[in-house]
């Protein structure tokens, strides 16, 4: 990270980094999603959906 992206998080409220950090989180789900899809094509989607939240919140593969 550069000082010009330091600069930037410092000056952005906690609601702004707790908005930045949601939408990353959402976007790792949705990844997750897409790669369980790939993966794992037995599962149903509301399988692939508990299972990417669980992986991207830290729980095993």
């Amino acid at each position: 990270m550069d000082s010009q992206e330091l600069e930037i998080l410092r000056r952005m409220t906690p609601h702004q980094k707790l908005d930045v950090m949601n939408g990353m989180i959402r976007q790792a789900v949705e990844l997750k999603e897409a790669w369980l899809r790939t993966t794992e094509p037995s599962l149903n989607e509301p399988e692939i959906r508990s299972k990417a939240r669980e992986l991207v919140a830290g729980g095993s593969t």
